[in-house]
């Protein structure tokens, strides 16, 4: 009788490897936070971070540097301080840049201009509006931008695939809610910095 060859099971180390994606978020902007405002004065503040790049003389911490010259990806918002974040890091390395990374809106509550806070309370204070009451004064919507982060996972999903490391450099809160797009495909939060200027945060595939 002739002898029947049969194949071994692929071992789990056969498998095609999948890179990991790393959300980091973008360094110090150039505008201090050391006021106090009114809502209104919160809009122009607001308004203005969201189009200035970031402040001189930073230097990125040496892990993300090491992670960016090793990563198969890099990608970054097309607001200015996330530019120069990855340029920081990249040196003359090309980068890609998408609008669908930006930050989400955060218009403040109309509050009385008696009521006067920090800008990283009128942060708060107007993240919780826009989440909760959806509060967006004709801006993008809570729901608009959970969406959006969905298609942002899928692009960063389809990157990591290719097995090679994907860092992202955009924005705190738009990065957790990219987590939580990468969460429900099937990824994990391996290890976390937070949400600090230039802080990681590091998603692998569930085995």
């Amino acid at each position: 009788m002739a002898a029947v060859l049969i194949s071994e099971a692929p071992s789990a180390d056969a498998r095609p490897r999948r890179g990991a994606i790393v959300l980091a978020r973008h360094g110090e902007p150039a505008l201090s936070r050391k006021v106090r405002l009114t809502a209104e004065e919160y809009r122009t503040f607001w308004a203005s971070y969201e189009v200035l790049g970031l402040l001189p003389g930073q230097t990125p911490p040496d892990s993300l540097v090491r992670l960016v010259e090793t990563c198969g990806s890099l990608v970054a918002s097309t607001r200015l301080r996330s530019i120069e974040s990855a340029q920081a890091l990249a040196g003359a390395r090309e980068f890609a840049r998408h609008e669908m990374l930006i930050e989400a809106p955060l218009p403040p509550p109309r509050w009385p201009a008696w009521v006067r806070m920090s800008p990283k309370m009128w942060g708060f204070w107007a993240r919780f509006w826009w989440w909760f009451f959806n509060h967006h004064e004709g801006q993008e919507t809570r729901r608009q931008a959970e969406a959006r982060a969905e298609q942002a996972a899928a692009m960063l999903t389809e990157l990591a695939d290719g097995g090679e490391d994907v860092v992202v450099l955009a924005h705190g809160f738009f990065n957790y809610m990219i987590g939580r797009a990468l969460k429900r495909r099937g990824w994990r939060l391996a290890w976390s910095e937070g949400y600090k200027y230039w802080s990681m945060r590091r998603f692998e595939r569930r085995r």
